[in-house]
């Protein structure tokens, strides 16, 4: 069976677009030529409901286990196979499907800022046209209502940033030698060293891929008519992924997609205000977080963290499309 070795498991928008990307340069790996299959997150079609524009990024998984083994049919003989989909630690059925297929599979984390992290991923669905609400906050207090009607989990930006809760299921479900976790910081500061403990991880030789390229960082358009115009025309429009043929919508909404990221400047820097508004809800998961794995993330707690580094992800449109992913 043509199935994966290991998994690039979590976290989105914490440089798993940059990752796969530089891991694919070692002769050692094989990594799949679609980044982001999502083959274990549903147990056959995904679902055809779910928020703006979630209907096109389902057409993206990979569902069906003989395209998704075909992935890896090209590795060659005695490299190791893996794949990036970072949604997978969030989501506790896909862990225990992975375990029941791939038991000795082995799982690279990445987790960055909570906070930091959900801004870039509301920042990616707003640069989109998707995220009707243009305040980070207020859009957050949305979570819970966009979870009860179906939306997909890209839109948790909250529940997404909560790792000690899904490194707590999957040390459930895996031996913790087959769990590497690393932080977002170290493949921004350090990445020829966060790039030899993941090869150490899977016992390829190291050494060999020292750069993580610099990519994917997310427009931030205008508050202009001109978006708020375009960005109502997508979201009214994304039940097009379930009326149009083929690429048909993708390539309607592409086109739009593009129009609002010219000129768009680089993401805005988090407040504290911002900040200091969602830390509460991460102070719990950062505890719990830093007894599982023995290590202190108060920095996490702070004022004002460091930003910059890998961030993000490249407007939606370029290269893949919609929202669903998360780099």
């Amino acid at each position: 069976m043509a199935l994966p070795d290991f998994l690039v498991a979590g976290v989105p928008k914490a440089g798993t677009t940059a990752l796969h990307a530089a891991l694919s340069r070692h002769p050692g790996l094989y990594l799949s030529p679609i980044k982001e299959p999502k083959f274990f997150l549903t147990d056959g079609p995904p679902s055809a409901k779910g928020g703006p524009g979630d209907a096109l990024t389902y057409r993206e998984h990979v569902w069906r286990r003989d395209r998704y083994e075909a992935l890896f049919d090209a590795a060659p003989p005695g490299t190791l196979r893996g794949e990036s989909t970072p949604l997978y630690l969030y989501d506790r059925a896909a862990l225990r499907r992975i375990r029941g297929m791939i038991p000795g599979v082995r799982l690279i984390v990445v987790v960055r800022d909570p906070v930091e992290r959900a801004h870039s991923n509301w920042t990616h669905l707003w640069s989109a046209g998707l995220e009707p609400v243009g305040d980070f906050v207020r859009a957050c207090a949305e979570e819970d209502s966009r979870i009860a009607a179906g939306w997909a989990s890209f839109w948790h930006y909250t529940g997404l940033g909560m790792y000690g809760r899904q490194l707590g299921c999957a040390f459930s479900l895996f031996p913790r030698n087959q769990v590497l976790v690393l932080r977002y910081r170290l493949l921004v500061d350090s990445p020829g060293a966060a790039l030899d403990r993941i090869c150490a991880f899977l016992g390829v030789q190291p050494g060999i891929v020292t750069e993580i390229p610099r990519e994917n960082v997310t427009a931030h358009p205008e508050r202009t008519l001109s978006h708020r115009a375009v960005s109502a025309g997508l979201r009214g429009g994304h039940a097009l992924g379930r009326l149009l043929p083929g690429s048909a919508a993708a390539t309607a909404t592409h086109r739009l997609e593009r129009f609002l990221q010219r000129g768009g400047r680089e993401r805005q820097p988090l407040g504290w205000q911002q900040r200091q508004a969602l830390l509460p809800r991460f102070e719990d998961d950062i505890r719990l977080l830093e007894s599982l794995l023995g290590e202190d993330f108060g920095d996490w707690l702070a004022p004002r963290p460091r930003s910059g580094g890998l961030v993000g992800a490249r407007p939606a449109g370029q290269g893949q499309a919609q929202n669903g992913r998360p780099r």
